[in-house]
C-alpha cells in the first residue's frame, strides 16, 4: 500500500517533458499573445526620469562635540549631539517640510524648460497642463472625475483675488496636484551621517535635473531663513535706532556749534556753563550713536554666523535613462508568469494524479 502510494506521487521526468514538448506550439502561441499584449500595456505608457541632489548640511554644536561624532560615525555609531543646539529644525525633520503644502507652493513659479525646447513655462504649468497620460487610462479618468461631480460635494474654490495660489485655502485641483508633486518630489536623511538626498521625478530629464537643483536652492533658502530670522530682526531693528542715534547726534551738534559761534568772545561763566552742559549732551549722543553702531556690526556678524553652510556631495544632472516604467523586465516578468500557468495547464492531469 506504501509503495504504491510513493509510485504514485512521483512525477516522471521524461513524460513532463514529452507533454511540454507535444505542446510547443501552444507555448509558443501564449509567448507571441502575451508579449503583444504586455507591449502594449506598457509601451504607452509615459516615462519618468529620476535625479538626485546629495546634500551635508553644517550642524550646530561645539567643536569637541563635533570631533567625538565623527570618531563615533566611522565605527558605525550614531551620537546625536544636535538635539543641545537650540535649533528647532533638525535634519532629520527635513523630509517633513516637504510635507508641507507651503514649501510645495513656493515650487510653482520655478521656470522650467523641456529638452527639445517645445515648453518653457513654470512648474506649476507644467504639472498641469503637460503631464503625458496613458490613453487606455483616460475613460476611467473621465469617468472617476464625472461621477464625483454627480455623487460628490460642491466644488471647492480656492486661491487668492490676485490669481494667486493661496496655501492656506486651495482649489480642490490644486490639491490634487500638490499631492502629486508631494509623490514626485522626496527628501531622505541618513540617521548616520545626517546626508540629505533629494530625489525628483518628472517626464522630462531636463527638466528632473532642473527641479532637482531648484528644490535644492529652495531647502537651502528655507533653512538659511529660518535660522537667521532671530538675527536678521535684531539687525533691522538695531538700524532703526541708529537712523534715530544719528539724527540726535547731528542735532546735538549743530546746537552745540551754533551756541559756540554766537558767544566765541564770552567770558561770562552762565554762557560758559551753558556751552560745558551742550558739550556733555553732544558727547552722550556720540556715545550712545557709537554704542548702537556696535551692536548692529554684531548683529550682522550674528547673521553671517547663523547662516549654515551646505557640502552639494553629489550635483543633480541630467538623467540619460528613464527609472520607471521597466518595459523590458516587465515583459520578461508577463512571458515568465504566462509560461508558468502554460505548464501548469500542461501538466494539470499529472499534479493531480500526484497530489490528489
Amino acid at each position: 500500500m506504501e509503495e504504491s502510494q510513493k509510485k504514485k506521487n512521483i512525477i516522471d521526468l521524461r513524460e513532463v517533458a514529452s507533454k511540454i514538448w507535444h505542446n510547443k506550439k501552444l507555448f509558443f502561441k501564449v509567448w507571441v499573445v502575451t508579449f503583444v499584449l504586455a507591449s502594449a500595456w506598457v509601451l504607452p505608457i509615459p516615462r519618468n526620469y529620476l535625479a538626485q541632489v546629495t546634500l551635508a548640511p553644517e550642524l550646530e554644536g561645539n567643536s569637541a562635540a563635533g570631533a567625538l561624532g565623527s570618531i563615533a560615525s566611522s565605527f558605525g555609531v550614531n551620537v546625536d549631539f544636535s538635539q543641545g543646539s537650540g535649533d528647532a529644525i533638525q535634519p532629520l525633520l527635513y523630509p517633513h517640510l516637504f510635507e508641507s503644502t507651503e514649501f510645495i507652493c513656493s515650487l510653482f513659479d520655478i521656470k522650467v524648460e523641456s529638452e527639445d525646447g517645445d515648453i518653457k513655462t513654470t512648474y506649476y504649468d507644467y504639472m498641469r497642463n503637460y503631464q503625458k497620460k496613458t490613453f487606455y487610462k483616460i475613460p476611467l479618468i473621465w469617468t472617476i472625475s464625472h461621477i464625483k461631480k454627480l455623487f460628490g460635494k460642491k466644488k471647492v474654490q480656492g486661491g487668492g483675488g490676485d490669481g494667486r495660489i493661496d496655501p492656506f485655502r486651495l482649489s480642490e485641483d490644486d490639491r490634487d496636484l500638490v499631492e502629486a508633486i508631494k509623490a514626485n518630489i522626496v527628501c531622505t536623511v541618513d540617521k548616520q551621517f545626517y546626508t540629505i538626498t533629494i530625489l525628483v521625478r518628472a517626464q522630462d530629464r531636463l527638466i528632473c535635473a532642473t527641479m532637482a537643483d531648484s528644490v535644492r536652492v529652495h531647502l537651502q533658502d528655507f533653512i538659511t531663513e529660518y535660522r537667521t530670522q532671530k538675527a536678521r530682526v535684531d539687525v533691522d531693528y538695531y538700524k532703526h535706532l541708529i537712523v534715530k542715534a544719528r539724527k540726535d547726534y547731528e542735532a546735538a551738534l549743530i546746537h552745540y556749534s551754533t551756541f559756540c559761534d554766537a558767544h566765541r568772545n564770552t567770558t561770562m561763566q552762565v554762557y560758559l556753563s551753558k556751552r560745558d552742559d551742550l558739550e556733555n549732551e553732544l558727547q552722550l549722543k556720540y556715545n550712545a550713536y557709537n554704542a548702537i553702531s556696535t551692536q548692529l556690526q554684531t548683529a550682522e556678524a550674528k547673521v553671517q554666523e547663523r547662516t549654515p553652510a551646505f557640502t552639494v556631495l553629489q550635483n543633480a544632472t541630467v538623467p540619460i535613462k528613464a527609472s520607471e516604467p521597466k518595459r523590458m523586465l516587465f515583459v520578461l516578468g508577463m512571458l515568465v508568469m504566462a509560461t508558468t500557468g502554460t505548464i501548469l495547464y500542461v501538466l494539470k492531469d499529472n499534479l493531480f494524479k500526484a497530489f490528489f
